[in-house]
């Protein structure tokens, strides 16, 4: 049997194969028995907690499986026995590979976790924040852990990566200039999505466009106007103009006025504010806040009325302008005050 062990085969004797098998075997069922001690610890706290950041872990931990144990056990193994240079530094390469792999793993889960965090939180916040606008910047975050482990991968290779970042660097330069009109609505649609000025749902105002929010995209928010159409409008053009948000609005502020007969009396005119006053008594949803004869007109006596409404339906506004012009109209006409439409009175003289 010792003469056997003693055999010589690639340089190595029989016993150094199986002292260096036996070590990998011993490796792999060590890493084995300990990812399973682990996940049974971490399974009995998991039941007895409300937080599933255990459940997390675990789930991390359940991703190392064979192939990694197996490759940290051969790559521990082979200092018992001697390789020659090129076949110990592929199985270095091997190592690298696998435990870079398994690290990108990890590090997607990782991210992945945040992502359902962040959408879940937000989901519950009336969905502030939109789920394409989440898998973007999760996706863009993956991107950047791949090619930076692909670049450390590479160095670890033997490569000279510096001339590679340096190209990367300026190709990146020449996209960016080639897409900056795309990459501002992109960025546009982050400054939409985190500052809030409104969101889906909101009735705004653009310039001489309105229309309720239907969908707020990475590159264009879509609107849908009050005649039916839809208004298609680069998030970069909502983020540097004024956007009147509506659905915002707490409490509205209205202001109108009428007209009267320059025939109509002091004693009628000063009845008029008492009218006036009385009708919003009796309406509920509006709060008077002046009500003032303002000025001559050209051909009528101009009052302006100024009220608040505790809504920002404008249906529901609608609806009590109504009810406060009938409600003027059919008091002024009890009073015998008439309403002016415009006139014109010519004067002429007979010339004998």
């Amino acid at each position: 049997m010792d003469n056997i062990l003693s055999l010589e085969f690639l340089n190595n004797r029989i016993q150094d194969y199986l002292t260096a098998a036996g070590a990998a075997v011993l490796i792999i069922f060590f890493l084995y028995i300990i990812k399973i001690l682990i996940m049974t610890r971490l399974k009995r706290i998991a039941e007895r907690t409300e937080t599933d950041i255990d459940d997390f872990i675990i789930d991390i931990i359940a991703k190392f499986k064979w192939p990694l144990f197996v490759t940290i056990g051969l790559y521990f193994a082979h200092h018992f026995i001697t390789l020659n240079e090129k076949l110990a530094k592929y199985l270095g390469y091997i190592a690298y590979a696998v435990l870079t792999y398994y690290m990108i793993k990890s590090i997607f889960f990782i991210i992945d976790y945040i992502r359902q965090k962040i959408t879940a939180k937000r989901a519950e916040d009336e969905r502030e924040l939109q789920q394409s606008v989440v898998e973007l910047i999760t996706n863009t975050l993956k991107i950047l852990v791949l090619i930076t482990a692909l670049l450390i991968l590479l160095q670890n290779f033997g490569y000279n990566i510096s001339a590679l970042i340096a190209g990367l660097g300026i190709g990146g330069i020449a996209i960016a200039f080639a897409l900056q009109n795309v990459l501002g609505d992109i960025f546009a649609s982050f400054s939409i999505h985190l500052d809030k000025p409104f969101k889906e749902g909101d009735f705004i105002i653009i310039g001489n466009d309105s229309g309720t929010v239907k969908k707020i995209g990475i590159k264009t928010t879509r609107i849908q106007a009050l005649q039916g159409q839809e208004i298609v409008v680069s998030n970069r053009e909502l983020t540097d103009t004024r956007v009147h948000n509506y659905k915002k609005m707490e409490k509205r502020r209205v202001i109108f006025s009428f007209g009267l007969t320059y025939q109509t009396t002091v004693a009628k005119l000063k009845k008029v504010l008492e009218i006036t006053r009385e009708i919003f008594e009796r309406i509920d949803s509006a709060q008077l806040d002046r009500i003032h004869f303002k000025k001559f007109g050209d051909f009528s006596l101009i009052y302006e009325v100024v009220y608040y409404i505790d809504s920002n339906d404008y249906l529901h506004y609608m609806d009590t302008q109504q009810v406060i012009n009938l409600a003027l109209k059919e008091e002024f006409e009890k009073a015998g005050i008439e309403m002016a439409y415009p006139t014109q009175t010519i004067y002429h003289s007979r010339i004998e």
